[in-house]
């Protein structure tokens, strides 16, 4: 049951989309793009999070 809520290998991918690329990863224009749309709306989500919060403490 303990392995259905490890979030390493979560927080690896997160540090893989929001960082450079060195090297130990194959790269092409399909892999950019798409860790690009990730990024976009991982920074998207985490904003309506925030803008939630803000209402319902404002609430």
């Amino acid at each position: 049951m303990k392995r259905y809520f490890e979030l390493g290998e979560v927080f690896r991918y997160f540090g893989r989309v929001f960082r450079k690329n060195d090297g130990s990863y194959p790269t092409s224009f399909n892999l950019k793009t798409m860790h690009w749309i990730n990024r976009i709306s991982i920074l998207l989500f985490l904003f309506c999070v925030i803008v939630m919060i803000i209402r319902a403490i404002l609430r």
